[in-house]
């Protein structure tokens, strides 16, 4: 062996380790940044001593290079929590991180008192969702066909004869991750007008996503933010104006889309204040009629200039009646695109499309609106 024979390995071995070196920074540049931190709360008198309530917890999942101009803000429905849009009860590609494969910046929440987001005894009862009632509206409703829709219903994961039913094993999963919610609508709206707004606060202008039981809550958080809201991408928000449907008829939202006061021109002191008719007949027949304002109608001033689609799925129950959230927020001077996803050719979803099947097929319905409508 000649005498620089080994000092040339000990170089060679050097530039290895340095190129190594080299690749594991630029992979660790190139990964996505996640973390959490909490917005709003309070401390609150308890007999334990002080104790803080009203918090919420947000996960942001950061691309390495942001390629969007504004954050999405993705916020659950009733049961639920980040989890439904973190992953899905089959392991597949979640909305989260698909996002964030777009460019985006994503923050996921925990609603105040729920979940990672702690529990205050006091603040409202709570209560949880039944297998039966999971069952029926969300995972298995082709087989219970409540509603002239379920029928349609065929992108819940599964396999097998007990597909969407206890006992299946993505059922089981998705199960696990209900959790028990606040019961009131009014306090869940006002605790998270609050939160919202804090979370607007600390990071900026953002497009607000909500699902369910969260469609109020884009409405309010809008009313406080109004110039820190892009757009608010509605899927399946709770509805319709007035009154429920499907499941009963009791009264509710009586601001029209929410429990609690909005900001109506000319402005409006109590709800009792709105003029309101209904549809001598409905828009077809598998459809609720609606109620809507009488004319003059009132405008919802704060969410003037705020794009706003509302999402609805084939087989789902809010088929029947999230025309009607769409019509009374048009008609108060919104611009809210009504999208049905059979309409653009995605067919047999329900109201849990976030983790169905064909959830990837679903986002990227909701990337082009995007595209084409936040400036």
């Amino acid at each position: 062996m000649s005498p620089s024979a080994a000092p040339c390995r000990v170089c060679r071995g050097v530039i290895v380790a340095l190129l190594l070196s080299f690749q594991i920074t630029v992979n660790a540049s190139d990964a996505p940044r996640t973390g959490h931190f909490y917005v709003g709360g309070r401390y609150v008198a308890s007999k334990a001593g002080p104790l803080m309530e009203r918090q919420m917890y947000v996960e942001y999942r950061l691309p390495a290079r942001v390629s969007q101009s504004y954050p999405i803000v993705m916020i659950h429905g009733a049961a639920q929590t980040g989890a439904s849009f973190t992953g899905t009860p089959d392991g597949r590609l979640a909305w989260a991180d698909w996002f964030v494969g777009q460019g985006y910046a994503v923050y996921v929440v925990d609603q105040p008192a729920r979940g990672r987001s702690a529990y205050n005894d006091g603040i409202a009862p709570t209560v949880r969702l039944s297998v039966n009632a999971v069952e029926q509206r969300f995972t298995a409703i082709a087989k219970f066909n409540l509603w002239p829709q379920a029928k349609w219903h065929t992108q819940f994961p599964g396999e097998g004869p007990r597909k969407g039913l206890r006992g299946d094993p993505v059922f089981d999963q998705f199960y696990a991750s209900q959790v028990q919610y606040i019961g009131r609508s009014s306090v869940a709206e006002q605790l998270m007008r609050e939160a919202g707004a804090a979370l607007l606060d600390r990071i900026g202008p953002a497009i607000l996503l909500t699902h369910s039981q969260a469609g109020p809550f884009g409405w309010v958080i809008a009313d406080s933010r109004p110039k820190l809201v892009k757009a608010i991408v509605a899927v399946e928000p709770s509805g319709p104006p007035l009154r429920n449907a499907v499941f009963g008829t009791a009264p509710a939202r009586p601001w029209g889309v929410t429990e609690t006061s909005m900001t109506y021109d000319p402005p409006l002191r109590a709800p009792q204040e709105l003029k309101l008719t209904e549809q001598a007949s409905a828009d077809a027949p598998d459809l609720v009629a609606c109620v809507e304002q009488a004319a003059p109608a009132r405008e919802m001033a704060t969410l003037r200039g705020i794009p706003v689609m509302v999402l609805v799925a084939e087989a789902s129950y809010h088929a029947v009646y999230d025309h009607c959230t769409a019509k009374w927020l048009r008609q108060a001077g919104v611009k809210a695109d009504l999208v049905r996803l059979e309409q653009a050719g995605i067919r047999g979803n329900g109201h849990m499309m976030m983790i169905e099947k064909n959830n990837i097929e679903v986002a990227a319905l909701i990337l082009r609106w995007l595209t084409g409508n936040v400036r």
